[in-house]
């Protein structure tokens, strides 16, 4: 890291009170690292909690708006801030525990008025739980990709990787000589493709290994993405 990189991250923290509470791995380490798998399992973990946040999210709101004529619209809404901040609440935590940012809360909700109806308008100007809900409505497709790429590249990297150590299978329990790429029939001439040769079979291993060591580098990428979100729409 340089010295301007440290400085500008130094300022950003005292802005909003959010810190690093590790540093991640140099790239030739990294898939090999806990670091690396907490990041992956953050990702693999927030595809259902995103699909909870945005049902929940999406239908209370719906349901606020539908009923805002009435008396219960209100209270809704109510609900919909502060259970927002509930799901905000569980982020910050797994951002704290496996992507190794610890991001300080909002301010709890104060009422200004007395009772049941000072609590629920409280909740209905309470700006961090509607930052909070937005948070469960914009990033839910941003689960769904990270989820995607994170679980190909990782299976598809280490698959590839020791293609050699089962190479042998094939031949064994089948009448394939390798690992079959394609089969199919043009014009009455088959066309099949295997994975068979030592050069062959180096080459696929080969391109597993690059796999293996880009898929840290991409999930970096991907979850630096909701360490801005967590910062920007969860914290202070």
């Amino acid at each position: 890291m340089t010295t301007s990189e440290h400085t500008l991250r130094s300022e950003y923290d005292r802005h909003d009170g959010a810190r690093r509470t590790e540093e991640p791995p140099y790239a030739w380490r990294a898939p090999f690292s806990s670091y690396y798998y907490r990041e992956l399992g953050f990702v693999l973990s927030g595809f259902p909690v995103a699909i909870a946040g945005f049902v929940f999210s999406v239908t209370l709101f719906c349901l606020g708006l539908a009923t805002f004529v009435t008396v219960l619209g209100l209270p809704v809404l109510a609900g919909l801030t502060s259970g927002a901040r509930g799901f905000g609440r569980l982020e910050r935590a797994r951002a704290r525990g496996m992507l190794a940012l610890d991001v300080p809360g909002p301010e709890p909700v104060r009422a200004v008025r007395p009772g049941a109806w000072g609590a629920v308008t409280a909740r209905l100007t309470d700006v961090a739980g509607w930052k909070a809900a937005l948070y469960q409505v914009l990033m839910f497709p941003w689960a769904v990709l990270s989820f995607s790429l994170s679980l190909v590249f990782t299976l598809v990297g280490w698959v590839l990787a020791f293609y050699p150590a089962y190479h042998w299978s094939f031949r064994t329990y089948t009448d394939w000589p390798g690992y079959r790429v394609f089969d199919y029939w043009d014009k009455g001439v088959e066309h099949v493709y295997y994975i068979e040769s030592p050069w062959q079979i180096a080459g696929v291993s080969l391109i597993g290994t690059l796999l293996v060591f880009l898929a840290p580098q991409l999930l970096r990428g991907l979850t630096n993405v909701n360490r801005l979100a967590v910062r920007g729409l969860l914290g202070r």
